[in-house]
């Protein structure tokens, strides 16, 4: 790994990245709704990479011009499908390095017959940085991003100042960042690099109410079972 490209290793991945076998249904799924639901990128230096090169038409990918919601990290799906059911009117893109929560956000969306539904499996700072044209989000969302709660892991966490930069970039002027966390000291760093970004407000000057548009997913409901409270962030582009 030469130092052309430093985004792609010397700078946390999205996600820890779990093994991408597809096995079963979710093998079925993908055999069935992929070609559908899933953008084909060119690749750079790995199999989560994308071409610099490359930039994302999202008129011409949705097939019309709507507001675009990216979910970065969309674990099994059910928020970002649910997400699009319950607005026809918005695009939706989802981001996730491993590939059987891609497949089974495809079961998700296919299930509810939606339309407005995109996924692309990559590492999230590079459809950041380059991917996605600047100020072409309207809505970001981030629920439950790996904590990595040990403190020798934390500088393993997505949610940093450079990161912080990236998502103000595709986020239009005005445009929303919601978060979520069940870890209260991750949520307490989040704040802390968020508010000392000139691109965010914090509307709520803290910790906001639940987002009602995030459908209770497996992952929260097994985070309240272990008595984790939840703690979420609004953020608004300036």
């Amino acid at each position: 790994m030469d130092n052309e490209n430093p985004l792609y290793r010397e700078r946390p991945v999205s996600f820890v990245r779990r093994g991408s076998r597809l096995q079963g249904r979710r093998q079925q799924l993908w055999d069935d709704y992929a070609d559908r639901f899933v953008i084909d990128v060119p690749r750079d230096v790995g199999a989560t990479s994308i071409d610099p090169g490359f930039r994302l038409d999202p008129e011409q990918t949705f097939g019309r011009d709507a507001p675009l919601v990216i979910e970065i990290g969309t674990g099994l799906g059910e928020a970002i499908a649910a997400g699009a059911a319950a607005h026809p009117e918005k695009n939706f893109l989802g981001i996730e390095v491993y590939r059987p929560g891609i497949a089974s956000l495809l079961g998700h969306a296919a299930q509810a017959n939606v339309s407005n539904v995109r996924a692309v499996l990559a590492n999230a700072p590079d459809v950041l940085e380059t991917m996605l044209p600047a100020s072409s989000v309207a809505e970001a969302w981030m629920f439950f991003p790996d904590p990595w709660h040990k403190k020798r892991h934390h500088k393993r966490r997505l949610v940093q100042p450079y990161f912080v930069d990236l998502v103000a970039r595709v986020l239009r002027p005005g445009g929303t960042w919601r978060l979520a966390t069940d870890w209260q000291e991750y949520a307490e760093h989040m704040l802390d690099v968020t508010d000392a970004s000139e691109h965010f407000t914090n509307p709520n000057d803290g910790y906001a109410q639940r987002f009602d548009g995030r459908t209770l997913t497996s992952f929260e409901k097994k985070a309240g079972q272990a008595g984790r409270a939840i703690f979420d962030i609004e953020l608004t582009r300036r």
